[in-house]
């Protein structure tokens, strides 16, 4: 089946994935593209773009949640926007398989350009109890809704006279020691400390953060001596840190059995009624239903020009970069000799990819992607965070003010940018709002409730 709505009558250029990479693609080329007589589509089952470094602050109530997203269909005016998922890339044929995001229904588009810049998915393990038991901070939707449990939690724990259960509800616990775990436990733990204040039934000591990193160390980008640092400021705002340890299993959804990486042998049992998993990333599956070359990680191999390149070189007419993509770190401080999949290469990969496409286009010369790190600004919470800008090393008030003036800017489009500024101002004077929003992950139950038909288990929670 074909979208007969679609103009199918000029040459296209798809951009699969409305990220970082595609936003940025489609912004700086759509314009050129149908000048031309081509057309730009992005296809994306989210209307959206999400900026990831500030899942944390909505996770931490810091940020309103729509403000972390960039509108597609708001920003990208002179290209066609498809909600849909892609399931496979025929590149053989120029052809990809699209599925609606509410249909059985697929559907066939075809192109003569390819950017492929799905990004990446949470990489979780088989871990019994995991899928049940876990959320992930990969999305907007998961951060706003660790935000609502964790102050539910506490709403909920208030008034809980057996104390175990107590104990369960106040206890927090992310694994991975990455930025987006490190932040988000930072970030979640400065919430939920602000709203105990304003809870009279409970204190600040009944809370409890545990964060879980497998790794003799957490936040790899970072020197080892600020990592170190950033596990004693945790340490010291009472954040458990358990380093060379992993969850092993989760029984009865709240039993978390850790493991000590060292020996294998029991490292405790934590019971909790949040656990948060921040274990890295992996690329997006749907690749390994496509003829693209890839690497041993499912990541499309391109060379530093960013086109998609095989065995015998060049694949004409497709490119890829962000998290998808194995992207070769010229200046040698990569791992594995690749770019790290974060906010800053992305950004700037999206730029050279589109000029180096248009250049393709005109006959120009194609240059290769180069970005020497110029650091990393991480966010704890409210007037608290670690940075490393050109070997200097910052913490507290200047580094949490590097970090929000960074991705302030940062940020796709002035228009975001203004409201992000101005939620952290309102945020500064009047702040944080530890308010939750009941129900957000079942907002039919009061309706079920009035009708008699709301499930035994749910009306308690009403």
């Amino acid at each position: 089946m074909a979208f007969n709505h679609l103009a199918n009558d000029r040459p296209r250029i798809l951009v699969v994935g409305g990220g970082y990479v595609g936003l940025t693609v489609a912004s700086r080329i759509q314009k050129d593209v149908k000048a031309s007589g081509g057309v730009v589509t992005v296809v994306d089952p989210n209307p959206y773009m999400t900026y990831l470094p500030f899942l944390p602050e909505v996770a931490g109530g810091s940020l309103e949640s729509r403000h972390a997203v960039v509108p597609l269909r708001q920003h990208l005016r002179d290209s066609e926007i498809l909600a849909a998922h892609v399931e496979k890339i025929d590149h053989r044929n120029r052809t990809a398989t699209l599925r609606g995001i509410d249909a059985g229904d697929t559907y066939e588009l075809t192109y003569d350009q390819i950017v492929v810049a799905a990004g990446s998915v949470t990489r979780a393990f088989p871990i019994p109890g995991l899928a049940d038991a876990a959320i992930g901070m990969k999305s907007i939707e998961e951060a706003e809704h660790v935000r609502n449990w964790v102050l539910e939690r506490i709403e909920v724990a208030s008034l809980l006279k057996d104390e175990d259960a107590r104990r369960r509800a106040l206890t927090f616990v992310v694994v991975g020691g990455g930025f987006a775990g490190i932040e988000t436990i930072g970030e979640i733990e400065d919430m939920a400390r602000d709203a105990v204040e304003r809870t009279s039934q409970l204190r600040s000591s009944d809370l409890r953060f545990v964060l879980v990193e497998a790794m003799g160390r957490i936040m790899p980008e970072v020197p080892e001596a600020r990592a170190e640092s950033v596990v004693a400021h945790l340490r010291a705002r009472g954040i458990e840190v358990l380093l060379n340890t992993s969850l092993g299993e989760v029984e009865d959804g709240h039993t978390l059995k850790l493991v000590n990486m060292s020996d294998k042998s029991s490292a405790g049992v934590v019971e909790a009624d949040t656990l948060i998993w921040t274990a890295g990333v992996q690329a997006a599956p749907f690749l390994k239903n496509s003829d693209l070359p890839l690497d041993e990680r499912g990541r499309v191999r391109v060379g530093a020009d960013l086109r998609v390149t095989g065995d015998d070189g060049p694949v004409e007419g497709a490119w890829a970069a962000g998290d998808n993509a194995a992207v070769p770190d010229l200046t040698g401080g990569g791992v594995g000799g690749f770019c790290v999949p974060n906010a800053q290469h992305a950004s700037r990969q999206g730029v050279r990819l589109a000029k180096n496409l248009l250049a393709s286009r005109s006959g120009g010369q194609l240059e290769d992607y180069y970005h020497e790190n110029l650091g990393a600004v991480a966010g704890l919470g409210a007037y608290k965070g670690v940075a490393n800008i050109k070997g200097r090393s910052f913490e507290g008030p200047l580094a949490w003010l590097m970090h929000r003036l960074y991705h302030g800017y940062a940020i796709p489009t002035a228009e975001r940018s203004a409201r992000v500024g101005a939620n952290w101002i309102l945020s500064t004077v009047f702040g944080r709002d530890t308010t939750p929003i009941r129900h957000a992950r079942d907002p039919r139950l009061p309706f079920l409730a009035a009708t008699g038909n709301a499930p035994e288990a749910k009306k308690a929670r009403l």
